[in-house]
């Protein structure tokens, strides 16, 4: 039987993982787009329908369905197995993986990493970059020293699938003002935590607070969703390995669409 990534010989029929229709489906329009890109964006879209523990099609029915190298074949699941969304049993093949839990409270991960780990596909829409006069509370908590009076403000959008998740405002020390240099917005968009890994300024630990609110009308209008709908709202301080102060942030989760998960004991 064909795996999601391959479609049966005669043509009829998906696999039981729920390949849609089993034709190949990779896109010609763009000729420089790399093969391996377009096999992995056509594997994404199969996964996305199928169920966890169906077999993927293994990197010789993919050079065959697409009329590639096995070395291409195999650069394309990689990337996928490298977002969790596929694992591998040495001699039994390729499978897709159970979906991933929601991220653990106490622990950091970057928004695009969390999504591409879900198979959901990240990109950011710039609201704002600016550098800025620093608030009293941003130069308390950042531990500004004395004539650093400015921080580096970035405001943006951060959407799964095209659909708004959240919004998130990012504060940093004013030396860091190199960030605005970063791609900051798109699909292509990077990681504010990959840009500041590349100024020497790794972040490594911190804390946050949780709470909730009811959306405001500008919220609303740039998460699409009702006046009044409920936000989740993390407000972190991330330190780098230095145990210097290097990010100021508050994200605005739509709590329908985004969640956490939280580890306890029961106090006794």
């Amino acid at each position: 039987m064909a795996g999601i990534g391959q479609a049966g010989a005669s043509g009829a029929g998906a696999s039981g993982a729920g390949a849609s229709g089993g034709e190949a489906s990779v896109s010609r329009d763009d000729e420089f787009e790399p093969k391996y890109h377009q096999i992995e964006q056509a594997l994404r879209v199969r996964i996305a329908g199928a169920r966890a523990h169906d077999a993927v099609a293994s990197e010789a029915q993919l050079c065959e369905e697409f009329g590639v190298s096995r070395m291409t074949a195999r650069a394309a699941l990689q990337r996928l197995v490298a977002d969790g969304l596929v694992y591998r049993r040495v001699g039994r093949g390729t499978f897709v993986a159970p979906p991933a839990p929601p991220r653990r409270a106490d622990m950091l991960v970057r928004f695009s990493a969390e999504m591409r780990r879900q198979g959901r596909r990240p990109s950011s829409r710039l609201l704002g970059a600016e550098v800025r006069p620093a608030g009293e509370v941003e130069a308390a908590q950042l531990e500004l020293g004395k004539g650093q009076t400015e921080v580096v403000a970035v405001s943006r959008l951060r959407l799964a699938d095209g659909v708004p998740v959240a919004i998130e405002h990012a504060v940093f020390p004013g030396e860091l003002r190199a960030l605005l240099h970063a791609e900051l917005d798109g699909p292509a968009a990077r990681s504010l935590h990959e840009a500041l890994v590349r100024l020497g300024r790794e972040p490594s630990r911190g804390h946050a607070t949780l709470d909730a609110r009811a959306a405001s009308a500008e919220e609303a209008l740039l998460l699409e969703v009702p006046v009044g709908a409920a936000l989740l709202v993390e407000r972190r301080l991330i330190l780098d390995r230095g145990d210097r102060p290097v990010e100021l942030t508050e994200s605005r989760y739509v709590g329908a669409r985004y969640g956490l998960q939280v580890a306890f004991t029961v106090d006794s």
